[in-house]
């Protein structure tokens, strides 16, 4: 898996600065796997199985597929895209797979419970209390909410603040569902190269995937198949 590749901004608010990040398209079109030339762009994507890549590591996002998206505008006119014009062709099928909305990827990744899944789960008595283990848990929707599971961190005994000998500011840890949302496509129209993930919904088995394609329809009848598997 190729290392994390993020571009940073900053943009000014009146009570301080806004960092965010974004995907960085690759220096040409021929750097990713697969990519094709249409009239206003040269499009380019990579198959990312169901990773998302962040600043301090991959995320798992285990219900989709994954696909970075690239493209390159022909002028300096640019182009424009929508994720809407994109989807996902598996094994060949008649019917393909529309793009999730990133809301609801990141949904997913911030609250555990979104998906159940069937799961084994035990105790294990430790002192006083319990140890839940493999129970999902729910970091709750709003303050209060009597769903809360009881290992999530509102729940549990206050902890010993960890040393940091250094006495510099640690950087914010950016959550994932936030890395989806950075990441994930921005429709609209582009001047330079810009890149974006697509978030296609999948709970099969990676291994029966034997063709990928994705495929993009667009303005003018503009038209690509990019063959990923």
């Amino acid at each position: 898996m190729r290392r994390p590749r993020w571009r940073v901004a900053a943009v000014g608010v009146t009570v301080g600065v806004l960092v965010f990040a974004q995907s960085v398209p690759k220096e040409k079109p021929s750097d990713y796997p697969v990519h094709q030339k249409l009239p206003a762009m040269e499009l380019a994507a990579e198959y990312l199985v169901h990773s998302i890549p962040g600043p301090r590591g991959v995320i798992f996002a285990r219900e989709y597929l994954v696909i970075e998206v690239a493209a390159y505008p022909a002028s300096r006119a640019g182009a424009s895209w929508k994720t809407d014009q994109f989807t996902l062709r598996i094994n060949g099928k008649k019917n393909t797979l529309l793009a999730q909305a990133p809301g609801m990827v990141a949904a997913s990744l911030k609250y555990p419970d979104w998906i159940q899944r069937p799961r084994v789960t035990g105790t294990a008595g430790v002192g006083a209390g319990d140890v839940i283990i493999g129970e999902p848990t729910n970091p709750g929707r709003f303050p209060g909410d009597p769903n809360r599971t009881a290992s999530d961190p509102i729940h549990r005994p206050p902890q010993v603040p960890e040393q940091n000998p250094s006495g510099q500011d640690r950087e914010p840890v950016t959550p994932p569902n936030e890395v989806c949302l950075r990441l994930a496509l921005q429709d609209g129209e582009f001047r330079s190269p810009t890149a974006g993930l697509l978030y296609f919904p999948f709970d099969g088995k990676l291994k029966s995937i034997r063709r990928l394609e994705l495929i993009y329809e667009g303005p003018g009848g503009e038209r690509a198949i990019l063959s990923l598997l």
